[in-house]
């Protein structure tokens, strides 16, 4: 069951408490940002013939995706994805899974905050 579906049904039994929302999630991730192992191990050694004996040996980092969520306060997540058969990746659904994956560890971070917040009468 995804974010929206959940939300739905929060909505349809009336639970109108404090909480977060999809939308709340969403309006704190200020910047995104994607990249392969690959491309981070490049960006690392800024050596091409580093890289390129490096790649040949673990072509498989290319096959790892990372997505990067800058939040308001500016705290960061990460989120992953990776495929097992190399003739399985498809950059797209790797950055959406990442993105899914790195959004998951938003929830807990606002959760914390907003009970924070209403233990100090603050909500």
């Amino acid at each position: 069951m995804n974010d929206k579906a959940i939300e739905q049904q929060i909505q349809a039994k009336g639970l109108n408490a404090p909480r977060i929302k999809p939308a709340d999630v969403q309006a704190n991730i200020v910047g995104e940002y994607y990249f392969t192992a690959s491309e981070g191990v490049q960006a690392a050694l800024h050596k091409q013939d580093e890289l390129t004996r490096l790649t040949g040996a673990h072509g498989e980092l290319a096959l790892l995706t990372f997505c990067v969520l800058v939040l308001k306060n500016g705290f960061t997540v990460t989120g992953e994805s990776a495929c097992a058969s190399p003739e399985n990746f498809d950059e797209e659904i790797g950055r959406r899974i990442a993105r899914e994956n790195a959004v998951a560890k938003v929830w807990p971070l606002m959760g914390y905050e907003l009970r924070s917040k209403l233990a100090g009468g603050e909500a």
